[in-house]
């Protein structure tokens, strides 16, 4: 006769061992993924940040800089900021403004940048731009006013380029004739000339 003696072997201390083994196994790899996990995380956020920092590469200028642009940019040629010839500016987009300005006599031709176009290429990510001309006079301009059919960065009028002389080596130049809010006097108080630094603030 087979006799029952209250144990089934399946809740021997032996397999209690062996499950106790498996789950302080696993409570070791638990914790050794959260080591490494906190170890990489700082690294990968670092990472992260210096390539937002960096942002684009834009190729170096090979003539004379006649604009400079730091802050706050997703892109960059030189060392934390961007330098830029005619070259650059113009392979950015050339665009045109047939128009009058209340320094000058009749309608004159501008060429040049358009100012949402500039934007986007030095990836401009924050509020206003300050801009300085040559004897450090410092204008701030709105993003908001980098619109399609806004103002421009002009480096030449009637097919000559800018010089100091001339307003030159740059002029934010605002569609004057296109509308009147561009006849204002806050808009003519940010048609700074003589531009050759510029820096996106926050």
């Amino acid at each position: 006769m087979l006799e029952y003696s209250g144990k089934h072997p399946l809740f021997g201390v032996g397999l209690l061992l062996a499950l106790w083994r498996t789950f302080v196994r696993f409570l070791f790899s638990l914790w050794m993924a959260i080591v490494v996990a906190c170890a990489i995380a700082p690294v990968l956020v670092s990472r992260a940040q210096a390539q937002e920092t960096q942002g684009t590469a834009l190729p170096p200028p090979e003539g004379p800089v006649i604009l400079t642009v730091t802050g706050q940019i997703g892109a960059t040629n030189a060392e934390g900021h961007v330098a830029l010839d005619v070259a650059l500016l113009t392979e950015i987009g050339l665009t045109k403004i047939d128009t009058n300005t209340i320094w000058t006599s009749g309608v004159q031709h501008f060429e040049g940048v358009l100012l949402a176009d500039f934007i986007a290429a030095v990836g401009a990510k924050g509020s206003a731009l300050r801009a300085t001309a040559l004897n450090d006079y410092a204008v701030e301009i709105p993003l908001s006013d980098a619109v399609a059919g806004g103002p421009i960065l002009a480096f030449r009028m009637n097919g000559v380029d800018l010089s100091p002389r001339d307003k030159g080596p740059i002029w934010i130049v605002y569609p004057y004739d296109q509308h009147t809010d561009y006849q204002t006097e806050v808009i003519y108080s940010r048609s700074i000339w003589q531009l050759d630094r510029i820096e996106v603030l926050p």
